[in-house]
């Protein structure tokens, strides 16, 4: 994945250094990591480890902007319809989009 994967350039202003970049790819790339593994463990979207996966996530974006939960449930609809985001996900696990996208919508319910 590359740094504008999942943040779109075109709202994201970007005055990292290439290191801290590169750690924030890292650090993305190991929790959508850890979603897919979720995934193909046939756990549910709102299974403990996917919803600490999610938490891990909302932290990585809080990095960011700070979403509430409207803006947050709002990113992950952008995990469904076809986008950029969507096409990501998918390209890393078939169904990653929409199980992230419903663990999303449950952690935020709960949660924000």
């Amino acid at each position: 994945m590359d740094q504008n994967s999942f943040i779109a350039g075109s709202y994201y202003q970007n005055n990292y250094t290439q290191e801290q970049n590169s750690q924030f790819n890292s650090q993305f790339s190991a929790i959508t990591k850890k979603m897919a593994a979720n995934l193909d463990a046939g756990l549910s979207s709102d299974s403990a480890e996917m919803q600490a996966a999610v938490k891990e996530h909302f932290d990585f974006c809080s990095k960011f902007w700070q979403p509430d939960k409207e803006a947050y449930k709002s990113l992950a609809m952008s995990y469904v319809l076809p986008t950029g985001y969507r096409d990501s996900y998918e390209g890393v696990r078939e169904g990653l989009g929409k199980y992230i996208y419903d663990a999303v919508i449950e952690f935020a319910d709960k949660n924000l």
